[in-house]
């Protein structure tokens, strides 16, 4: 019986041993997102691209979830095909006045498109915007910090030889800067519209508190701050080319940069970066500082300017003061005990005007989040906390989400009784921010490097019990963020996380996590779209059975912008048509040879809905020859997403698409592309 029981004992002994081996020596793999069921969640129909090119977020806070797919929702809308690998990124998702003509791209933004956009996996977006802005698109009609984006990007995707091809153009625009430049002062100065504000302090006190539009030259922590990262980032890429000269040359501007703004634009009494007049008339002098603070004084951290020293950190305390520049509903531009706080100098329409005079403007508030990030990641201070930043990242949160419930991101809003103030019909889906970088570099805690390592210190508090960013295309790898309080949510343990390219990675002490080197891959090669006009004029030229909208409307089938959006107008419509079948066509001016089509359709399910079938003819000669589709996908035509026809090669001067369509129920085409 002795013997029996001993046996029993080894065998059991053994048995423990097996499992302890085993469990210790399982691969813990990252948690599994349903991506087809979140997308489709978020994005309906047109849920693949987003599966394609984004990184997947789950969060315990669900307006966040909400509004990171919301951002990707709105930053694909605002991408726009302007030519063969060729793509801008717009801030008005539609035409205005003051844009660069025919791209409808602003300058000012550049900065937030370049930091939000170098997370997509699909580099010719920011290949193409990047190369667009090197090549005229940065035109200086406002202040602009380009190169230091552009090497922001080159952090994620380790590409050097992309953007040393630029070198020699981010030189020349930082030397077209001098322009703005004081050699008395050895400071950029600028009035407040270009450096897209409007009346600031500097330029409505320069007024008599009459006007500030324009005007109010002012040597301004913004653009000193700007040009201070952008002679970094041409140092870093002149050392990349073993271009020492160049290199010490940037290096120094950089150094006398920060030397000077620390020395004149740091205001003692207001212990804060302000203005100091550039202007010197009846109602201000030139040199003093500007009277109050405003939150473009916080800038600099946006760029690691400042140095370590609780001298500058102090400025911090005046960021969330509820009484100075954070509102109950976010960021204040200026503080309420400024004279002229909230005056309402500007209408149109018999409503409120851009206005920088308080309001708050996401295009700062995510450049201040942007500066707090890196406060907390870079400097040693007791002034601000990571509760701060989950804080002020809820309050603008839920500044994209309107009294009536829906997610869309305006002009500005109030940041004391919350709400939009301007929101035109062009304000609608206002891409002059960022957001998700927020939440990927900040929240997330994913800090891009130089180095084959990268450091992974999620700014999280007691208020977010779990997180997960997924499939990070970083340096060629895949990188996974899983943050879980008491490791209930994805059973891997409590705490931090992380994953690369599939299997467990070791965070160091130091919040370090080794990726590897950089796997470069070509990037894919975008073949010509015949069907594109972005100038809306000349060839290809546009023609349909029935235009009810006397404009361009045609035009916006062929113009490069897709978006689904119901608030703003990005489509040619049957709408006032009589007619069961209709058509639209593209006469390309010579022939071409296509093999496939795209199609974009727009519905609300109200007016416009997807047709009941699509055929296609091109033109051989003098007569139209139906097209005999191989394959279509997907299956059935399907609105609000990409249906692709596919056929053997035709040769032929122009293309028609006839659909039928049941009447009272009209089609709406937001593109047409030929390829």
């Amino acid at each position: 019986m002795k013997c029996k029981n001993q046996n029993l004992k080894v065998l059991l002994l053994s048995i423990t041993i097996t499992l302890f081996l085993s469990c210790t020596n399982r691969k813990i793999l990252p948690p599994q997102q349903d991506k087809p069921k979140t997308a489709k969640q978020y994005f309906e129909k047109d849920y693949q691209w987003y599966i394609d090119n984004v990184p997947f977020f789950e969060c315990s806070d669900r307006e966040m979830e909400a509004v990171y797919y919301y951002r990707w929702k709105l930053y694909k809308a605002h991408i726009r095909n302007t030519g063969k690998n060729e793509f801008v990124i717009t801030e008005f998702i539609n035409h205005v006045p003051w844009d660069r003509e025919p791209y409808c791209t602003i300058n000012a933004a550049s900065m937030h498109h370049i930091y939000e956009g170098r997370w997509l996996k699909d580099d010719r977006y920011m290949n193409g915007y990047i190369n667009n802005l090197y090549n005229g698109g940065n035109n200086r009609s406002y202040s602009e910090s380009v190169a230091d984006a552009m090497y922001a990007r080159f952090l994620v995707n380790a590409d050097s030889a992309f953007i040393i091809r630029y070198l020699d153009s981010a030189k020349a625009i930082f030397n077209a800067w001098y322009d703005h430049y004081d050699s008395s002062k050895n400071l950029y100065y600028i009035p407040a519209m270009p450096d897209a504000t409007e009346y600031t302090v500097a330029s409505i006190d320069a007024s008599g508190g009459k006007d500030g539009f324009e005007g109010g030259d002012a040597f301004r922590p913004t653009i000193n701050s700007y040009m201070y990262g952008n002679a970094k980032a041409i140092a870093r890429i002149a050392e990349m080319t073993g271009d020492e000269a160049t290199a010490s040359l940037y290096s120094h501007r950089a150094a006398d940069l920060k030397k000077n703004v620390e020395e004149n634009l740091w205001n003692d009494s207001l212990q804060h970066f302000t203005d100091r007049f550039k202007v010197n008339n009846q109602y201000v002098k030139y040199w003093d500082f500007i009277r109050n603070r405003e939150l473009a004084g916080i800038i600099p951290w946006y760029f690691n300017l400042p140095a370590d020293k609780a001298k500058f950190s102090a400025a911090w305390e005046h960021i969330i003061d509820t009484g100075e520049l954070l509102g109950t509903h976010g960021f204040r531009t200026n503080e309420p005990a400024y004279e002229y706080y909230f005056k309402q100098f500007v209408l149109f329409e018999g409503k409120p005007g851009s206005q920088w005079n308080g309001p708050s403007w996401p295009y700062q508030s995510s450049q201040a989040l942007t500066a707090m990030a890196n406060l907390l990641n870079n400097y040693q201070q007791d002034v601000v906390n990571v509760s701060d930043y989950v804080k002020l990242l809820r309050l603008f949160t839920k500044q994209h989400i309107l009294p009536n419930g829906k997610i869309n991101l305006v002009e500005n809003y109030d940041p004391d009784k919350g709400g939009p103030i301007v929101y035109y019909y062009w304000s609608n889906h206002y891409l002059h921010s960022s957001y998700n970088n927020l939440v990927i570099s900040g929240l997330c805690g994913i800090r891009p490097s130089e180095s084959d390592s990268l450091v992974v210190n999620p700014l999280v508090d007691s208020t977010i019990d779990y997180f997960m960013l997924s499939d990070v295309n970083y340096h060629g790898h895949r990188v996974t963020v899983v943050f879980d309080r008491d490791g209930k949510k994805y059973n891997i343990g409590k705490g931090l996380s992380v994953f690369v390219d599939g299997q467990p990675a070791t965070i160091t002490e130091q919040k370090h996590v080794y990726v590897g080197a950089p796997v470069i891959k070509p990037v894919a090669e975008q073949t010509e779209n015949f069907a594109l006009n972005i100038a809306r004029k000349g060839f290809p030229k546009p023609s349909a059975s029935v235009n009810s909208v006397p404009d361009t409307s045609m035009f916006q089938a062929i113009d490069g912008r897709i978006w689904y959006f119901p608030e703003i107008i990005n489509y040619w419509s049957s709408k006032g048509s009589t007619n069961g079948v209709d058509w639209y066509a593209v006469d390309f001016g010579r022939n071409r040879d296509i093999s496939s089509i795209k199609i974009y359709l727009f519905a609300d399910d109200a007016t416009f809905f997807a047709p009941d079938s699509i055929t296609v003819e091109y033109l051989n000669r003098d007569s139209w020859t139906p097209v005999v589709v191989s394959n279509q996908t997907p299956a059935a035509i399907t609105a609000n997403t990409q249906n692709v026809l596919q056929f053997d090669k035709i040769s032929g001067s122009a293309i028609r698409l006839n659909f039928k369509h049941s009447l009272p129920k009209q089609v709406a085409f937001s593109e047409i592309e030929c390829y």
